[in-house]
């Protein structure tokens, strides 16, 4: 059913995918130009502990300081998604601001890690690890933010129902929405742990992956389902 809600939810998920990946664009592109950019979102400290993290020296590609093994680090990398989907969802509790911030928000960190370490040329260690992961980690985000602001607009716009009904209403329809994007996360932290930091892979294969697993995925949302009728 994931399918078919994304698609009846559309209009929805479009606002969730412009909130989150334009500014992730934006702050990909802007560093290019203005390195400094970066740090207007992110503190010196944390932009070096992901150049220590993505550098082309580093002992184990990809795993934070607080990871002391793969299994640790899908540990680290689920808690990290859960944390975003959550935000990206619990925020539309308030009637949708949170969600919309929180979206905003993830779009220009993730933007800005992009955009750093690509100015400063960790292209092949950092693409090549995020390329595995990336379908399914952004569109849990992007489903889940459009599940907050399915709560978010059954707030503001009730209907006849009271605020509490419509607020149950349209939890319940984003269900379907959140359900995926658990899915995804788990997923996408188990890519991240055991395939991405793989040297012995050439970035070729994982970018072909990566774009792989991007047409898949939303070949798989976008067509699944279509002919049948919902029960």
């Amino acid at each position: 059913g994931l399918p078919r809600r994304v698609r009846q939810e559309w209009r929805l998920v479009l606002a969730a995918a412009l909130l989150f990946f334009l500014p992730l664009l934006l702050m990909i592109v802007v560093p290019q130009y203005h390195p400094d950019a970066v740090y207007l979102v992110m503190s010196p400290e944390q932009a070096g502990q992901f150049q220590e993290m993505y550098s082309p020296e580093a002992k184990h590609l990809g795993r934070p300081r607080s990871a002391s093994s793969e299994w640790a680090m899908w540990g680290h990398y689920i808690a990290n998604n859960v944390r975003i989907d959550f935000q990206c969802f619990a925020g539309g509790l308030a009637f949708g601001v949170g969600a919309v911030f929180f979206l905003l928000y993830n779009g220009l960190m993730i933007g800005a890690v992009a955009g750093h370490l690509t100015q400063i040329g960790y292209v092949d260690t950092f693409w090549g690890f995020v390329a595995g992961h990336s379908a399914f980690e952004l569109t849990g985000a992007v489903l889940a933010g459009a599940a907050g602001l399915k709560l978010g607009l059954a707030l503001l716009a009730p209907g006849r129902l009271t605020r509490g009904a419509a607020l149950r209403e349209g939890a319940r329809q984003a269900l379907g929405l959140i359900y995926g994007a658990a899915v995804l996360t788990f997923l996408a932290a188990f890519i991240e742990a055991f395939w991405s930091p793989q040297r012995f892979l050439p970035f070729e294969a994982k970018a072909a992956v990566g774009i792989g697993l991007w047409i898949l995925t939303w070949a798989y949302l976008l067509l699944a389902g279509r002919g049948q009728r919902a029960a």
